[in-house]
C-alpha cells in the first residue's frame, strides 16, 4: 500500500478540509494521453488506490503506461472498538489522499481510446468519487 516512508508528525487533525471546493492544481494531463477525473470531492484511501491501479493494469494486459497522480499523505486514526472515552487519540489506522472536484487521478498512454476508457471505467468503480474521462484535446479550457 502507498504511505508515505517518513512524516514530521505521525498523527494529523482529522479536518475534512476543503475537498468541497473545485480543484485549481492537477486539472489538466501533464504525462499521458488520457485520464481519470474526479467530479467530487472525498477522501481516497491508500487500499482503494491501489484497488484501481490493478483493475486498470489487468484490464489492458500490462499494456501502456499509467501514471498515479495522487498520494495518501493523510493519516487517519482510530480508538479500538470497546474502548472508553478519553486515555489520548487512537493509532493511526489508514493513509487517505484528499481529493477536490476536478483533480486528475490517473493518467495513461499507449492504449486506444475505446481500451482506456473501459479501463477507467473498472478503475472508477473502484473509487468513492464520480469520475470520467479526459483526453488530452478536452483538457484545455
Amino acid at each position: 500500500m502507498l504511505q508515505p516512508k517518513k512524516t514530521k508528525h505521525r498523527k494529523q487533525q482529522k479536518m475534512v478540509r476543503h475537498i468541497k471546493r473545485k480543484e485549481n492544481r492537477g486539472c489538466t494531463l501533464a504525462f499521458g494521453d488520457f485520464g481519470l477525473r474526479s467530479l467530487e470531492g472525498a477522501w481516497i484511501t491508500d487500499r482503494q488506490i491501489e484497488a484501481a491501479r490493478r483493475a486498470m493494469t489487468r484490464y489492458v494486459k500490462r499494456g501502456g503506461k499509467v501514471w498515479i497522480k495522487i498520494f495518501p499523505d493523510k493519516p487517519i486514526s482510530k480508538k479500538p472498538a470497546e474502548t472508553r472515552m478519553g486515555s489520548g487519540k487512537g493509532a493511526p489506522e489508514y493513509w487517505v489522499a484528499e481529493v477536490c472536484a476536478g483533480r486528475i487521478l490517473f493518467e495513461m498512454t499507449g492504449v486506444s481510446r475505446e481500451v482506456a476508457a473501459a479501463a477507467f471505467a473498472r478503475a472508477g468503480s473502484k473509487l468513492p468519487v464520480k469520475t470520467k474521462l479526459v483526453a488530452r484535446a478536452e483538457t484545455l479550457i
